[in-house]
């Protein structure tokens, strides 16, 4: 009687992506995004609206108090422009972060029980978020609409910065995945530290403002690249006031010290959770 062959899960590379691999066990991610869009806004009176509220209750209170009150410049752009093409990035940015630092953790149960690549969890959340980006989009074309910006064909880049944006939530995701599986004090400190890196992003306030001889440690800031990058796709002029490559320099070395960590942390992943 032939005995079934026994297949041996070895660790791999402290810095392999394995995109074959992932490839392989796609139907686990779509799964999983499938279910977070479903638990997203299942009970909820008005769903897919609280997409929309939510960055226009912010952009009308930084709208009064720094685009009114306190006159901050918004360059080639309306200031509720200004800000709405901040915010709908941001918030993207963040609740994508926010849960791909949380993945770990929510599947505990099937980590110890299932093989799968363990790259899928922190990866699903930035699909998830996705969704809520393509309609806030929409948003903001009826707003450029609104205020009497004209579509121009540098809009067509904006998914090149909506890219990078996913990637440095990869990147930054990898290291508070780990983290939160080993520290569990992460999931308290990290709303507080994604608060702090909003005010250290130009957000609500262009990069201009910075002063010349510190742009370059502003530029390290990889979400300062795609903001103001995205600011000048709706734009359609203008010159980003910032040094592209330290960005994008800055974020290779997260991603890639992010992904050899992971990977360590991964091999014990079990114990850890």
């Amino acid at each position: 009687m032939a005995q079934s062959p026994t297949v041996l899960i070895r660790p791999n590379s402290s810095i392999y992506l394995g995109l074959r691999e992932l490839w392989q066990y796609r139907e686990v991610l779509f799964s999983l995004v499938q279910r977070d869009i479903k638990i997203r806004y299942k009970q909820t009176l008005i769903g897919v609206l609280w997409v929309v509220i939510q960055p226009l209750f912010m952009v009308a209170v930084f709208t009064l108090f720094l685009g009114r009150l306190a006159k901050i410049p918004s360059g080639d752009l309306p200031y509720p422009v200004f800000a709405l093409s901040g915010f709908i990035l941001w918030n993207y940015f963040a609740s994508a972060l926010g849960a791909s630092a949380n993945s770990l953790i929510e599947y505990k149960a099937i980590i110890s029980k299932v093989y799968f690549p363990r790259l899928i969890l922190p990866l699903a959340p930035i699909l998830v978020g996705g969704v809520d980006f393509l309609i806030n989009l929409a948003l903001l074309v009826a707003f450029a609409a609104i205020y009497g910006i004209p579509i121009k064909l540098t809009f067509l880049l904006t998914p090149v910065f909506f890219l990078i944006t996913a990637f440095t939530v990869l990147s930054v995701g990898l290291w508070l995945a780990g983290l939160n599986a080993m520290y569990r004090d992460v999931r308290y400190v990290l709303p507080f530290f994604i608060q702090l890196w909003m005010f250290a992003s130009p957000v609500v306030y262009p990069s201009s403002l910075i002063p010349e001889n510190w742009r370059w440690a502003y530029a390290l800031n990889p979400m300062t690249l795609v903001l103001e990058g995205f600011r000048w796709c709706i734009a359609g002029r203008g010159e980003m006031p910032i040094i592209p490559w330290l960005s994008l320099l800055m974020l290779a070395v997260i991603f890639i010290g992010g992904l050899f960590f992971f990977r360590k942390i991964e091999r014990t992943l079990a114990d850890w959770i």
